[in-house]
This record gives C-alpha cells, sequence and structure tokens, in this order.
C-alpha cells in the first residue's frame, strides 16, 4: 500500500514539473548532431515520428512540454564556453534547459509537429530579426551635437508613431508589417492586434520587436514601409500604408496603397484587386506633437 501511495505521488509530482525538448526542425541539423556516438537516431523523418509520439504522451500525462529549436552550431559553442563534452546526453540536456530561456522555444499544444515546426522556426526568425535589429541600434551611439543616444531616441519616436497608428485606427482586427531595408538584408515585423471589444490586445514581445524595426529605420533612413489592415466583421477591409522616412512616416495616397497591394513585388506585374477591400489614405497622425531628434 506504502509503496503504490508512492507511486502516485511521483505521478502527481511529474504532472507538476515542466520539460523542454530541444529540437531538431531540418535535415541539415540533424545530420550535424550524427557525429556524436551518443545520438542515437541515424533518420531525421523516423526521429520526428518518435518526438512527437514522446510530446503527445507527456501531454496525455497532462504535463507541459516547451520545444525549442535546437541548433547544434550553437550547442557546440556552448560546450567549448562551458568545458563540457559534447558527445553526451548530460551536456544535450543543459543546453536544453537553457534553451527555454535564451532560445526560441514555442509550447506544445498537441498540434503535430509538421504543423508546430513553421510556427518554431518563425520564432526564431523573429527572435533574429529583433537581435539584429536592436544591435544596429546600440551602434548609432551618441549624437555628436547633443549627446543623446540615437537609438534610445529612435525607439522613442518609432513608440509614439505605432502608439499615434493604433490610436486613430478604425476599431476592429489589425495586422501590421514593416518593412526596413538594407545590407546584408531586409527587415521585416509583423504585429497583431485586436481592438473588436474596445480593448487593445497585443502581444508584448510581437510590439517590442514591431517598434525597434521601426526604429532601425527613423534611425537610418533606410527605404522601408509600414502598412496596416484592419479587419471587421460586416464591414470591407481597410488598408492603410506609409512610407519610411528619416524621423518619420509619409502617409501614402488611396492609389498609392492600391498599387503596392496590387503589384507583385519580384515581378512588378498587376495583380488583381481583392473583392471587399477598401484602400484608403491613413488618419492624420499628429506627429509633430512626438518625441524626435533633428540635427
Amino acid at each position: 500500500m506504502a509503496q503504490t501511495d508512492h507511486r502516485t505521488l511521483r505521478r502527481v509530482l511529474r504532472r507538476e514539473v515542466a520539460g523542454t525538448i530541444g529540437l531538431l526542425a531540418d535535415e541539415h541539423d540533424f545530420r550535424a548532431m550524427r557525429r556524436y556516438d551518443s545520438f542515437s537516431f541515424d533518420d531525421h523523418t523516423t526521429y520526428l515520428q518518435h518526438m512527437e509520439a514522446f510530446l503527445r504522451t507527456r501531454a496525455l500525462q497532462g504535463s507541459h512540454t516547451t520545444v525549442a529549436l535546437f541548433d547544434p552550431e550553437d550547442y557546440a559553442e556552448y560546450c567549448a564556453a562551458k568545458g563540457l563534452d559534447p558527445d553526451s546526453h548530460t551536456s544535450r540536456s543543459r543546453f536544453t534547459a537553457e534553451l527555454a530561456a535564451t532560445g526560441p522555444a514555442v509550447p506544445y499544444d498537441g498540434r503535430p509537429l509538421t504543423d508546430l515546426l513553421p510556427t518554431l522556426v518563425d520564432e526564431a526568425v523573429r527572435r533574429a530579426t529583433w537581435e539584429y535589429a536592436a544591435t544596429l541600434l546600440t551602434r548609432l551611439g551618441a549624437c555628436a551635437v547633443c549627446g543623446e543616444d540615437l537609438g534610445r531616441a529612435a525607439f522613442a519616436r518609432a513608440s509614439h508613431l505605432l502608439v499615434r497608428i493604433l490610436d486613430t485606427a478604425p476599431p476592429g482586427e489589425r495586422h501590421l508589417v514593416c518593412s526596413v531595408s538594407g545590407p546584408p538584408e531586409t527587415l521585416v515585423a509583423v504585429l497583431h492586434v485586436d481592438d473588436d471589444t474596445g480593448r487593445m490586445e497585443l502581444d508584448e514581445n510581437e510590439a517590442l520587436e514591431f517598434t525597434t524595426v521601426l526604429a532601425v529605420g527613423l534611425a537610418t533612413g533606410s527605404p522601408g514601409g509600414l502598412v496596416m489592415r484592419t479587419t471587421r466583421p460586416g464591414s470591407p477591409d481597410r488598408v492603410h500604408g506609409w512610407r519610411l522616412r528619416a524621423h518619420g512616416l509619409e502617409a501614402l495616397t488611396a492609389g498609392e496603397v492600391f498599387d503596392a497591394y496590387c503589384t507583385d513585388a519580384e515581378t512588378g506585374e498587376l495583380i488583381p484587386p481583392e473583392s471587399n477591400v477598401d484602400y484608403c489614405r491613413p488618419p492624420d497622425l499628429g506627429e509633430g506633437s512626438g518625441p524626435d531628434h533633428r540635427h
């Protein structure tokens, strides 16, 4: 009887423990791990099948699992920095435990891995974009004239503009995309905002990433744009757009928004306009009242 009670209590405790699984998302990363003798799998498809079965079992037992993206290069650097043997289950466990706090990760919600993997990869891209954009802002340094931190000033300006965009937008579900061109590649950030109930709901991490990318465009004067699409049941979708300028946003006319949406960015060919969509000039943001830095 006592032994049964102990087993029951241990099962209860297992349900209380949150776990993190490091997932090798593609064949390239999987092949990199096969160089370690302690890594048992030799086929990526079989590996994913076993991983999915394991995740489902934990979910059925009531356990919460976070799925993190396991990068073999980062793992090798981690082991070198910590003085660990990379060909070890223990070393992989230690690295995976830190991924939940430091790396791209998503909670396992019962979806097939074929559906979860794109979400995990998107999270990794988002994090990399934010880290790169934040680094660019940091490298701007201080203004030679007044000594103000240029990156911080640009972020404050971007925050103000985003608040004004959301405050002046019609109610509904908003989908915003900000893109900033420049070497070595274009930075893209996406923000989803729901205001159907009269209370604005958004993801704070998305908002931080979006504001950071917008700040890079404002601070560097790089070519870029911002587009917002608002959806509300019973009404046509409304699309607004702005062109990024140094220190600010320039509203696009309805015709310019239409041309941007109805032209293939790669080929330049016309795309048929969507039905039940209004292409509109955005409301006045009243930018003059916001924080700015000009010299």
